[in-house]
């Protein structure tokens, strides 16, 4: 069954924009269908901002049958030599050496994995909440420097993934659990829930846990940083 969500905007372009910003995908990959837009609004309602709801189902390939997804791979090359992929360990190795020594009274193990095109790069010890922060926040802000340092002055485009203490594991089971208790909330009472902002991974494993679902439609709203799921009955 191809994918759908359901986007809100203040207009119908802004709407479908940010339905295809959720599923990273091209208007061309997707069949729109307008829910909400010409509603009768009352002389008390009249001053509350206009909210147009749109559907947004993903085309299917009729060769594979199976949704054509927006690649999130694009600026990686496929081809990394051996060689360079070590030399991009090495100085992975040598500024996560230079920077735990740093870090006085703290103790850290770091290993560093390459898988083709991707550097995994873990961290565990007694004190890594610091290297997390709240909800994660400084695990990612630190992911950013080491992939910029992966990719300094060289040829090749490699991803690295951060993995402090197994957390993002972690996380993605409390956020599926928490997907599961919202939406058995939402079908007992049949009031749509809105959850607190979430970063763009933490919403699509709210999306995932609930799109087979057939009871329940969750979508997002709202701008980045600030952007937040909703889970409602269908």
């Amino acid at each position: 069954m191809p994918k759908s969500i359901i986007s809100e905007g203040k207009t119908t372009a802004e709407a479908i924009s940010n339905g295809l910003k959720e599923l990273n995908v091209s208007k061309d990959m997707v069949d729109i269908k307008i829910l909400e837009e010409h509603e009768k609004r009352s002389f008390f309602s009249i001053l509350a901002p206009r909210v147009v709801k749109v559907e947004l189902t993903l085309k299917e390939d009729k060769k594979e049958n199976k949704p054509i997804i927006k690649s999130t791979t694009k600026n990686i090359d496929f081809n990394v030599d051996e060689k360079e992929l070590e030399k991009i360990r090495l100085k992975l190795d040598n500024f996560l050496s230079e920077f735990i020594n740093n870090m006085d009274g703290l103790n850290y193990e770091t290993s560093i994995d390459l898988d083709k095109n991707f550097v995994v790069v873990n961290i565990n010890g007694e004190n890594s909440k610091i290297l997390i922060g709240y909800r994660g926040e400084v695990l990612n802000s630190f992911q950013v420097i080491l992939n910029s340092i992966a990719n300094k002055n060289s040829k090749y485009k490699v991803k690295v993934i951060l993995n402090v203490s197994n957390y993002k594991q972690k996380r993605e089971k409390s956020l599926e659990e928490l997907a599961d208790k919202i939406s058995k909330t939402v079908l007992r009472t049949g009031k749509s829930i809105t959850l607190e902002p979430m970063m763009a991974y933490e919403r699509k494993i709210i999306h995932n846990r609930l799109q087979g679902n057939s009871k329940i439609t969750t979508y997002s709203v709202g701008d980045e940083p600030h952007r937040k799921v909703v889970v409602s009955k269908k």
